[in-house]
């Protein structure tokens, strides 16, 4: 579509009530990104109260309307999706407006494949928009869904803001609270009571605190977020118009400074250090509500994890809902089952679990087929799911596996026939995500009260055990060790699928990475892609496994959302080494020397192996390991004057050669060596540039 055209999405799709929408951007430097916030308004287009502006901090409606999902890695680079539950929305509702926002300066000109993508709830694509005109705005509205009649119709704006999230926000209704600034200024100052607000309320402290509760502004307060410190922005006087619903909007804390943000609704998360257990020693063992160590074989391991998971999404509404909206389920009452019997042919089939969502007495249903240990799907036993979903009217078959799911490559392939008019939609969940949201909604997000905060431990705890079958990615894949021996031996040869495959395990290792990461820090990490636009995921993997076989090397790049830190992580198949590495930019206005002072002085506990390395124009300048330079600065100072452009940070890991996620296997040297990385070093020198990532 071009601006400004219309459609209506009655038109377009059968099943248009729930959509998907997807804004998406690549970044040739693979740090770009962006926040996307959701507003609802009235046919005066302004906000009817705070809980019409849905940002990360305010991510879902209490009706099921709307569920800002989060990131999503795909082949052309990241992805934020949000899913719209359009017979949801408030009969006052007149528009639906979708917008994005950067921070730090960051403008929308320097991203590049800006886009927005409306699919149905089985994700079939409805309508695209492409933005080919951003520049120095840093605000932009990509689209807007509105009324007419009874039906929605889809409207490509691409209208953009200098002015930033204040600017977009003060168009319809919210006031910028004036004294912004100063809360930045005492933020940044490192003032630890600096509470940013004049109203007497506090910041969540989330995973930091010692409680067991978040504190949160009032319920009469909109805010307007700031991941990382937003540029200043001039606080627009209200229009006359909008006087009735204006809604005060303090500035946030940003989030990379070491506080959580301020959230709108008061939740509950566990304290990070539990109390002084009661034990006499460490051999007791806290009694369990979902116990495990008695699981021997494969089929118990798999029944008790499909109905524990599916028994915690139906009473704790926050998981259930924030694993299935991605899959087009309604938010509503969820009930749960598990050893369902259902008609096929001769024989019925009895598949895993079986989720059901009921809202406005409409029922959505998916079909739950359960792997646990490494176990693979089977093709045909899942097709058997897909067909009974068919002739029963169920709108989804989810599959649950140690596996992780890649962009573009399904984990098993199913026929659909074409002559039946219901489709069906089969999507795929791993262990591994699983883990991650539990551990988001208990140590950073919140849940609606102890119990459910409680729950969602013990399940975090079964899930964890090593009896439980239950623990993401394990296995490289049968093609790992013939891979690793021709490289080994210089005998594999350029375009061997075998290395395709290897590829493959190692994108889904990466995601997994990313998973852990991003659930132990409270922060989305992800992979990140610099492939431009139109780049088939094939294609691209096939690149890389010529790559490997030709160089021996593996290679990723992740980031943490909120910084612009981008880690690479290389696994050596030669060497069996995995390096990670980082590139620091120095502070504009220092001196070269005090730089490097202030730089060996934040890794003053780093690891004395570190590599660290000035980057000059065009070349690179002085090295040596941390161990060396500690004692002299200057010797990281380029000899002949050249304009010293940043350091980059190196750690270097011996590499684990078995296929499997044992001590000695390859997947758990590159947990360790990310995480030791992470946490060793990247996390100290934060403060460089100004900003300070957090430590978990």
């Amino acid at each position: 579509m071009g601006k400004g055209a219309n459609v209506s999405l009655t038109a377009l799709g059968e099943d248009a009530d729930a959509v998907v929408v997807s804004l998406g951007w690549t970044s040739a430097s693979g740090a770009g990104d962006a926040d996307v916030s959701v507003l609802l308004l009235d046919e005066n287009g302004k906000i009817r109260d705070e809980n019409d502006f849905y940002f990360y901090n305010h991510p879902a409606a209490a009706d099921g309307s709307v569920q800002l999902l989060g990131k999503t890695p795909t082949d052309r680079g990241d992805e934020d999706r949000i899913s719209l539950d359009l017979t949801a929305v408030p009969p006052e509702v007149a528009r639906i407006v979708v917008a994005a926002s950067r921070y730090g300066g960051a403008r929308f000109g320097d991203l590049d494949d800006l886009r927005m993508t409306v699919a149905d709830r089985t994700g079939e694509p409805l309508v695209g928009f492409s933005i080919d005109d951003a520049g120095v705005e840093t605000a932009f509205i990509f689209g807007e869904l509105y009324r007419r009649g009874e039906e929605w119709k889809f409207r490509a704006v691409g209208q953009g803001y200098e002015t930033g999230l204040a600017g977009l926000a003060t168009d319809f209704g919210i006031v910028v609270a004036g004294d912004a600034e100063g809360e930045g200024e005492a933020e940044a100052e490192g003032d630890p009571d600096a509470e940013g607000a004049e109203d007497g309320t506090t910041v969540a402290e989330g995973a930091e605190g010692s409680g067991d509760e978040a504190v949160g502004v009032p319920e009469s307060t909109a805010t307007v977020p700031a991941p990382t410190p937003a540029p200043e922005v001039p606080a627009p006087a209200a229009s006359a118009g909008a006087a009735d619903t204006a809604v005060p909007v303090p500035a946030v804390p940003a989030q990379a400074r070491g506080r959580a943000p301020r959230t709108t609704r008061k939740k509950v998360t566990l304290p990070k250090v539990a109390k002084n257990p009661l034990a006499e020693n460490d051999g007791w063992r806290s009694a369990r509500l979902f116990p495990v160590p008695s699981l021997k074989s494969d089929r118990e391991r798999e029944v008790r994890a499909t109905s524990v998971l599916l028994s915690v999404m139906a009473q704790v509404p926050e998981l259930g809902r924030r694993l299935t909206a991605g899959f087009g389920a309604p938010a509503g009452r969820m009930e749960t089952f598990t050893e369902v019997s259902l008609p096929h042919g001769d024989t019925p089939r009895r598949p895993d679990g079986v989720i059901r969502v009921e809202r406005a007495g409409k029922l959505w249903t998916a079909l739950v087929e359960t792997k646990t240990n490494g176990n693979p799907l089977k093709a045909e036993q899942v097709q058997e799911y897909v067909d009974i979903a068919a002739r029963r009217g169920y709108e989804a078959v989810i599959t649950l596996s140690n596996d992780v799911a890649l962009e573009g490559a399904p984990i098993v392939q199913v026929k659909t026939d074409g002559r039946r008019k219901h489709k069906v939609s089969l999507w795929h969940l791993s262990w591994a995500e699983v883990a991650h949201q539990a551990q988001m909604l208990i140590r950073h997000e919140g849940v609606g009260n102890a119990a459910h905060a409680w729950l969602l431990q013990e399940l975090l705890e079964y899930l964890q055990h090593d009896n439980s079958g239950c623990h993401g990615f394990q296995n490289m894949g049968p093609a790992w060790v013939p891979v690793r021996n021709g490289i080994e031996d210089e005998t594999l040869g350029s375009g061997d699928p075998r290395a395709v495959e290897v590829v493959e395990s190692w994108e889904r290792l990466i995601r997994q990475v990313c998973l852990r990461l991003g659930g132990e820090l409270g922060q989305k990490a992800l992979p990140v892609q610099r492939a431009r636009r139109d780049t088939d995921p094939a294609e691209r993997r096939s690149r890389a496994a010529d790559a490997l076989c030709k160089g021996g090397r593996l290679g990723a790049e992740l980031r943490i959302d909120g910084t612009n830190r981008v880690i690479s992580v290389t696994a050596d198949l030669r060497t069996g080494k995995v390096r990670t590495s980082v590139e620091v930019p120095p502070p504009a206005g220092t001196y070269a020397l005090v730089t490097a002072k202030r730089l060996l002085r934040l890794l003053a506990d780093a690891p004395a192996d570190l590599h660290v390395e000035s980057l000059v124009e065009g070349a690179n300048g002085p090295r040596g390991t941390l161990e060396r330079l500690r004692p002299e600065p200057a010797d990281l100072l380029p000899k002949d004057g050249a304009q010293l452009t940043g350091f980059r940070l190196t750690l270097v890991k011996g590499m684990g050669n078995t296929r499997g996620n044992s001590e000695s296997g390859f997947i758990r040297s590159v947990d360790e060596a990310v995480d030791r990385f992470y946490h060793g070093v990247v996390a100290r020198v934060g403060t460089l540039d100004g900003r300070a990532p957090k430590r978990g």
